[in-house]
């Protein structure tokens, strides 16, 4: 009957680095699968050796989703490759070939399940891949198969031992018994049926774990049939049916964990990880209650995750026997013992014998028996003695039979089996809590009960089974907050002791986070917890080798800084440069910054890092603009020489009938008579280079002002016109009819109404001052002397500090004003700043030399 027939990867012309040809031998939801190395050389080679000589009947290829071969070729042989044995090999025979789909109808987003029914018999399969399909997902033109299945027919062998040889290799490398018929499918007598469980679909998308149970109830199933035990045979079918959804339902929480592990999405990965154990469990229990899940069936469970046995007395139907030694045990009753437990050993009597003296043989022998359930019982027997002990007894005897009941709880804790170590909690919960307060026992018993179990119940902590280790942690917590222990302030005082290099992953973590949760629960005064012992403990933590721990360990100095702020500091190192190397302290000061709202490390280099770029970027903008403001000059300068080079004549002419030039009143060459001189007051200084007169017009010229809105340099003379025509905030602004001055529009019908403005003459008969609102006489000349004369006007905030600052006017500055083509308000606006760079009319404003 064909089936699946196991396989080895005997060689391939290459893969991509984790995805091994070896990855096929693998069936299961998460698997890879082969690659083959980026931009290789095609075509690509995988040869395969199956664990038997057979005839090949069908086989099974599921492909890339994107990593897609054009073609694939077969080829088989009844011996080594010629490369393996050269000399008595024989060639390759070729069975054909198939062709995949490009898979651009599903946006390379779907994997082909591709089935090519064969006949032909051999031992190797080799596989040839023709070039690449191309879309935009295979950058480097790979080739990829994610996994193949053989299904076929033992050919004839001679002899026995060649048969003997065939079966050792199916068990070897399908992992179950020689007499497993569980792959030969559910109908016997057809012998070209292949079962589904044998299809490469069901290991492809079944929970491994789930797909072994199914092959385990199929196999059942079949029994059941040929013994005509029909019902059972149907409720096996339904089971069967019923897993196929579980296991599906599992292997798409594995792969969805999978892919959120590489994200690194770990709360996710935590997600499906428990939606995984509690469907897992609930499923199970299903199974277990309807007598379909045994210790068989679980072959791959933790020992104390099996579910437990249920009861099989059915009215009226056959009983299925398990196949353990403790199975037709039932579940024990609460109130008391189910058969008898097996003898005390000689050692186990020496090990008891205070126990067995007080609490008697038969129950302390049902603590120590081979059997789970007989532990289980003694332990819930042990609680209803105690529980019946009267009051009035005498302290002596309940003294005794205190410590002979933790000597069985302790050792009860250490169980495998999760419900007798969850028997032993209930069990010391009700001893510290309900029989030492009710019969009045002194302290001491209550110490001698945390002192005994709290190391066993620790060392649980860091147990295999995430449900033992949640189980044990939360009970110490909860034993920790009991106010018959609490003021003991015992456990505390464990939980601070120094982690053991050899400790396992499991142990470090949750002795940590146990740590962490006592800490909010009992804090650090008079609770066992001080600032010393739980820094001096956090600080070693920081060196523990696990993550997890370390990250714990922060967090917990963070919390004690909150509470405690400058005394933790004494316990680390200080914060320089050189400790911050080290991750875990940047991140513990960085954090200590928070806690008391300061910037961190991180935002006070990027804090710095802005200041400096934004002054860089102000530095560039200023010399930009002072850049610009230069080369308007001299493109001014270019002007006034050229048109000074025109009046050269009539100034000699001039000369010549007495009157002197000012350049030659002065002293001065006429080439030279503009250098060093602002042509707007008629100031001249050794100090007015370029750059001099720049600083000149930003900040000390009397005639200049800066405009409070665009911030730009200009003329008072023409203020008022640059507010209206020419300012970034021109929109802003409307004009008086009345003063003729600019007043915001906003502003505007109220100045209107008040009449308080004083009015403005034409301007050939006055002109206007912006700055003190007063008319006076007309031209030119008229502004300098009301500007910078100490009669003019009182406004003009530039006026007093440069009047004490510079000496009088020298001759001829006068008509050094004049011969520089300005005029006034009509030819003046902007003068460019350092800021704002050059405005629209600057070319004809800027100061000429």
């Amino acid at each position: 009957m064909p089936h699946k027939i196991g396989f080895v990867v005997v060689s391939s012309s290459g893969h991509e680095d984790g995805f091994s040809a070896r990855e096929l031998m693998i069936h299961a939801p998460t698997v890879s699968g082969w690659r083959s190395p980026r931009f290789c050389q095609f075509p690509q080679e995988i040869v395969l050796q199956m664990v038997e000589r057979c005839r090949i009947r069908k086989l099974q290829l599921l492909a890339h989703q994107y990593m897609i071969s054009s073609k694939i070729e077969f080829y088989i042989s009844e011996s080594l490759p010629e490369y393996f044995a050269p000399y008595q090999a024989e060639r390759f025979r070729r069975l054909g070939y198939v062709s995949l789909c490009d898979n651009e109808k599903t946006g390379c987003k779907a994997r082909e399940l591709k089935s090519v029914y064969v006949d032909a018999v051999g031992q190797f399969l080799k596989l040839i891949f023709h070039q690449n399909h191309v879309n935009k997902y295979n950058i480097y033109n790979q080739v990829a198969l994610v996994a193949i299945n053989i299904i076929g027919d033992p050919a004839d062998f001679s002899d026995e031992s060649n048969t003997a040889s065939r079966e050792k290799l199916i068990d070897h490398y399908l992992g179950h018994s020689s007499e497993d018929p569980a792959l030969e499918g559910s109908y016997a007598r057809k012998s070209d049926y292949i079962s589904p469980l044998d299809d490469l679909a069901f290991d492809m998308y079944q929970d491994p774990e789930v797909a072994q149970i199914i092959r385990k109830l199929d196999e059942r199933k079949r029994e059941a049939v040929q013994k005509e035990r029909y019902d059972y045979a149907k409720k096996l079918k339904q089971a069967i049916a019923d897993l196929q959804k579980v296991g599906e339902r599992l292997g798409r929480y594995e792969v969805e964990k999978r892919c959120a592990v590489e994200k690194e999405d770990y709360d996710l990965a935590k997600e499906k990880k428990q939606q995984m154990e509690q469907y897992r469990a609930e499923v199970y229990e299903q199974l277990e209650l309807h007598s379909l899940l045994d210790a068989e069936l679980a072959e791959s469970l933790p020992y104390d995750e099996r579910p437990l046995p249920a009861i099989r007395k059915h009215h009226g139907e056959a009983v299925v026997e398990l196949e353990v030694s403790d199975a037709n045990i039932s579940i024990a009753r609460r109130g008391g013992m189910s058969g008898e437990p097996e003898p005390l050993t000689e050692k186990a009597l020496r090990e008891a014998s205070s126990a067995i003296d007080v609490l008697g043989e038969t129950l302390v022998a049902g603590a120590y028996s081979k059997t789970w359930s007989y532990r289980e019982d003694a332990l819930l027997a042990l609680y209803e003695k105690l529980m019946e002990i009267p009051v009035g007894t005498t302290k002596e005897d309940l003294k005794n039979t205190l410590r002979a009941s933790i000597f069985l709880v302790r050792r009860a804790i250490k169980d495998i089996v999760t419900s007798v170590f969850q028997a032993s909690l209930k069990l010391l919960k009700m001893i510290i809590t309900q029989y030492i307060p009710k019969h009045k026992l002194i302290k001491l018993e209550t110490a001698h009960c945390v002192e005994r179990t709290i190391p066993v119940l620790l060392t649980r902590t860091g147990d295999s089974s995430a449900r033992v280790r949640v189980t044990a942690a939360n009970f110490i917590q909860e034993m920790a907050l009991f106010k018959e222990v609490r003021s003991l302030q015992i456990i505390p005082s464990y939980l601070v002791q120094p982690l053991k290099a050899n400790s396992s992953v499991h142990l470090a973590m949750s002795h940590m986070d146990l740590l962490a949760r006592l800490l909010k629960d009992l804090g650090t005064g008079s609770s066992g917890f001080t600032v010393d012992n739980v820094m001096k403990f956090s600080v070693s933590a920081l060196e523990h080798r696990v993550y997890e721990v370390r990250e714990t360990a922060v967090r917990i100095i963070l919390d004690m800084y909150r509470q405690h702020q400058a005394s933790i500091l004494e316990y680390l190192p200080p914060d320089d440069s050189n400790t911050r190397r080290n991750i875990l302290y940047k991140t513990i000061f960085d954090g200590f910054a928070k806690i008391d709202g300061r910037p961190t490390d991180a935002e006070m280099k990027a804090q710095r890092k802005a200041a400096a770029e934004e002054a860089e970027k102000q530095k560039k903008e200023e010399i930009k603009a002072l850049q610009g403001q230069l080369a308007a000059l001299k493109e001014i300068q270019a002007e006034v020489e050229e048109k000074e080079s025109d009046a050269v004549k009539p100034k000699n002419q001039d000369t010549q009938g007495g009157k002197a030039a000012p350049a030659e009143a002065l002293g001065i060459p006429d080439e030279h008579y503009l250098d060093n001189l602002c042509i707007f007051c008629g100031e001249r200084s050794e100090s007015f280079t370029e750059e001099g007169l720049d600083l000149h017009y930003w900040k000390h010229c009397l005639m200049l002002t800066r405009c409070d809105h665009c911030k730009q340099v200009v003329e008072i003379s023409s203020l008022t016109e640059h507010l209206l025509t020419e300012c970034d905030k021109k929109d802003g602004f409307g004009k008086c009819y009345r003063c003729s001055e600019a007043v915001l529009k906003e502003e505007l019908p109220r100045h209107i109404k008040n009449k308080g403005c004083n009015p403005a003459k034409p301007e050939k008969l006055a002109n206007r001052c912006p700055l003190c609102h007063e008319n006076f006489t007309p031209g030119e000349e008229a502004w300098k002397a009301h500007l910078m004369g100490p009669a003019g006007c009182t406004m003009n905030l530039r006026k007093t500090h440069v009047l004490q600052r510079a000496p009088a006017l020298q001759p001829g500055r006068r008509s050094a004003v004049a011969a520089s083509g300005l005029s006034g308000s009509k030819a003046g606006s902007k003068i460019p700043t350092p800021k704002g760079g050059l405005s629209k009319s600057s070319s004809r404003t800027h100061a000429r030399r």
